[in-house]
């Protein structure tokens, strides 16, 4: 089982930015696909961002497009999201998690079957 740990969040105001780590146990991340997800208070859990294991291209949903990058270095087996322009609706806990079932990522969290302990962002002034 991949073991994951999130770490970057915390509170920033409207219009900050923030870059979030998934750092992962596994000695060769080539092999996963990375999703980051989060979840607000109240509401379900949604995809945010992915990056493929296969050829690195990657998902963005609407609403961060523009303003969220997802990065990944197998050396470090590392992923980042790099997240600019934020918003209060950003607010959220903020999950990675891998799979290597599938070809291309996806923002299903059902497809995924290892994930991190969460991440805390809060956007507000």
């Amino acid at each position: 089982q991949l073991q994951l740990v999130e770490s970057g969040g915390g509170l920033v105001q409207p219009g900050g930015s923030l870059r979030l780590s998934c750092a992962a146990s596994e000695f060769v991340l080539d092999y996963y696909s990375i999703g980051w997800f989060r979840q607000a208070p109240g509401k379900e859990r949604e995809g945010v961002s992915c990056i493929s294991s296969n050829d690195g291209s990657t998902y963005y949903a609407d609403s961060v497009k523009g303003r969220f990058t997802i990065s990944r270095d197998n050396a470090k087996r590392t992923v980042y999201l790099q997240m600019t322009s934020l918003k209060p609706e950003d607010t959220a806990v903020y999950y990675c998690a891998a799979e290597n079932k599938y070809i291309y990522c996806s923002d299903n969290p059902g497809e995924y079957h290892d994930w991190g302990q969460g991440t805390q962002v809060s956007v507000s002034s």
